[in-house]
């Protein structure tokens, strides 16, 4: 779902401190990625954006197939943000907000960010602790949207629940 970020120049982008503020859901296309989820439940496959965060744009589409699947996870920051939309069309099997120890939230992403140079070091530092401290109110957040908080291996043996109870399963 991190592909649905809107393009850095769009009038309506929210702003803090004379800056994009990239942490508020208002900076995510919503729309455009329910619309998304609903053609690949109805059809298995959809054109998703291709998001350069270093860039701050979408700068490609590419096709995205999920037709021999009984089920697909969408997964991001914002996700929690459109649970209540994607129930309310069927499109849901389950939401989860992942609940993890701080730390390795933090060290996880900042490797990862730095290896894909998404920003200047300074930047993703100043972000990684930034992002730290808010996360208890970002997991209250999207708990109140909707999403249970679970650790990663309740996720997981949740979903092996649903793909166990679906009639066409696929290996």
């Amino acid at each position: 779902m991190d592909d649905f970020y809107k393009d850095g120049d769009d009038p309506t982008l929210p702003r803090r401190n004379g800056q994009v503020d990239w942490e508020s859901p208002r900076s995510w296309d919503a729309e455009t990625a329910v619309e998304t989820i609903a053609r690949l439940a109805r059809y298995g496959k959809a054109e998703v954006p291709v998001y350069a965060i270093g860039a701050d744009r979408r700068v490609a589409t590419r096709p995205f197939d999920v037709a021999e699947s009984p089920l697909f996870v969408a997964e991001g920051i914002f996700a929690a943000e459109i649970v209540e939309e994607c129930r309310r069309r069927g499109l849901l099997a389950g939401a989860y907000a992942l609940r993890r120890p701080r730390g390795a939230t933090f060290l996880r992403r900042l490797a990862r960010d730095l290896s894909e140079q998404r920003k200047a070091p300074r930047v993703l530092l100043s972000r990684g602790v930034a992002l730290l401290r808010a996360e208890p109110a970002v997991l209250r957040r999207q708990t109140g949207l909707g999403a249970e908080a679970a650790r990663a291996r309740e996720v997981l043996h949740r979903v092996a629940a649903l793909l166990a109870a679906h009639p066409h399963q696929h290996p």
